[in-house]
């Protein structure tokens, strides 16, 4: 099968060359979302910027809006003037503009999805899109039977010969693992799972991709990453802001399945994993899988989980109301905005080594990162007091949002005594490359469009995340409510106790 369009100057040994996608267009559903005017819009202008799109290149935002073609356009050029990463300039705009359509309607609505039908034939004519489209679902999960079944009944879905037909899913991948295994039954009736691209967009970073490469391009990390040598490892994505506005989305979810279950169980598998044979989708998702498959959750529950829910205060200078004051949340919401589990992985490598996972809405700044802690030196021929500032040795891998590694080691103090305490060596993307990274979403739909699925989750690690997370979820439902803490903390006293037990601390990024 074709996927991308491939330059007959090429070199194919030149690794400088992006590779460019083929004659395709996309069609986003919820385009008057957040999402797409913040994320999707702005990242399809960037590929197209740096000349990774080909020249025909069509979006079609479907939706209710009584909005014309030209409405649309207007759309578009505002959100990527406001959230472009690149410069804005008006050749790339004017090329992207003559291939930006709109189609109105709801997802119910059979004359509208016929309508995008007969748009994106016209498109295949004006546009040499070539019959490739891929289908961007950026909409509640709900909708999900809806939409797929539409654009089976129309034909939409239907790929034949050489032309594709892909469908890109944003999380949540379900509620529990039940409601996971509907989704996925309902979205594959329609659309084969090599067609399916879900999406997570922790994947598309470059510091989440540049694990693999600390690991397996390098061979002074790879012999000590096993339970011989490492204590723990603590996976932290923590945000600064509260839920305003966002109690459709959240209330019911939490922070556990809203970040746990996605992006940290990811993070996870990438930092655990074996190496695979090639790098491979194929290759990638097994050793992921198996992973994830021998992750489970460390009991008892009530000592190795905790769980919060922030409370009004100050933060940052300002007043900020607690989540039960936040529009649109009930005064009586059981919602964790905070959730840390203690996961063990049962295999050769890491057997004994916890992995502790956390995340929350206003905690002390916003941070992702992955810490892998050492084990003390077996022997200190030193005095007590020389090493008393000496703590434990660790590789931190920043993702966001200052983007690097950090390797935290023990060093002499100058001076004629021998005292010992922690330095730091760095390095930053900023520093290290001349090239800004692009945006995840650039990177991710930039696959999709190629048919490049290394980054995607597949059915399998999906349904094994929530296999993961569904003990604990089920154990927290009995508890009542979380338990409060107050903004710019790092959670409640519960996670502080659950590292305390085997005498461990939580990292202050």
């Amino acid at each position: 099968m074709s996927t991308s369009w491939v330059n007959p100057l090429r070199d194919p040994r030149d690794k400088r060359l992006p590779r460019i996608a083929g004659p395709c267009g996309l069609v986003i559903f919820g385009v008057t979302g957040d999402l797409s005017r913040k994320k999707l819009m702005p990242a399809i202008y960037d590929l197209s910027n740096r000349g990774l799109l080909p020249p025909g290149f069509a979006l079609v935002g479907f939706a209710r809006r009584d909005w014309a073609d030209e409405d649309f356009m207007k759309v578009v050029k505002d959100a990527v003037r406001e959230h472009a990463r690149t410069p804005f300039r008006e050749a790339v705009w004017k090329q992207l503009a003559e291939g930006l359509r709109f189609v109105q309607g709801s997802f119910d609505d059979d004359a509208a999805f016929d309508q995008l039908a007969d748009t994106l034939k016209q498109l295949d004519d004006q546009r040499g899109t070539g019959g490739n489209h891929a289908f961007y679902l950026s909409i509640p999960p709900a909708a999900f039977p809806t939409v797929t079944r539409q654009l089976s009944r129309s034909g939409l879905a239907s790929a034949d010969g050489e032309r594709w037909r892909r469908v890109v899913i944003e999380k949540p991948f379900g509620h529990d693992l039940d409601s996971a295994r509907e989704l996925n039954a309902v979205v594959n009736d329609v659309f084969p799972e090599e067609s399916v691209f879900r999406i997570d967009h922790y994947l598309g970073k470059e510091t989440v991709q540049n694990v693999l490469a600390l690991r397996f391009a390098n061979t002074f990390f790879e012999p000590i990453w096993n339970a011989n040598y490492v204590d723990h490892v603590q996976i932290t994505m923590a945000e600064d802001i509260g839920l305003g506005g966002r109690a459709g989305y959240y209330d019911g979810i939490g922070a556990a399945r809203d970040v746990i279950q996605n992006h940290l169980l990811q993070l996870l598998a990438l930092t655990a994993m074996e190496e695979p044979v090639s790098f491979s989708p194929a290759d990638l998702r097994a050793e992921k899988a198996k992973v994830l498959a021998s992750t489970k959750p460390i009991e008892p529950l009530d000592e190795t989980t905790a769980r919060g829910q922030y409370v009004g205060g100050w933060q940052g200078g300002q007043q900020v109301p607690g989540l039960l004051e936040e529009g649109g949340f009930s005064p009586e919401s059981t919602t964790e905005t905070f959730a840390a589990i203690t996961l063990g992985v049962h295999n050769r490598r890491w057997a004994g080594v916890p992995f502790y996972l956390r995340t929350g809405k206003r905690l002390g700044r916003r941070v992702t990162e992955i810490a892998v802690v050492f084990k003390r030196a077996p022997h200190l021929p030193f005095d007590d007091t020389a090493t008393e500032e000496l703590g434990q040795n660790a590789l931190v891998i920043r993702v966001q949002p200052d983007e690097g590694i950090t390797m935290r080691f023990g060093s002499k103090i100058p001076g004629t005594s021998m005292e010992i305490r922690d330095v730091n060596m760095d390095f930053s993307y900023g520093h290290a490359f001349t090239e800004a990274s692009p945006e995840a979403y650039e990177r991710l739909i930039l696959d999709v469009l190629l048919g490049e699925p290394s980054l995607f989750p597949v059915n399998e690690e999906v349904e094994l995340s929530w296999k993961i997370l569904d003990p604990v979820l089920d154990f927290w439902a009995e508890q009542g409510k979380p338990d409060p803490y107050e903004p710019g903390a790092w959670g409640p006293d519960s996670a502080e106790a659950m590292l305390a037990r085997t005498g461990r601390t939580w990292r202050r990024p």
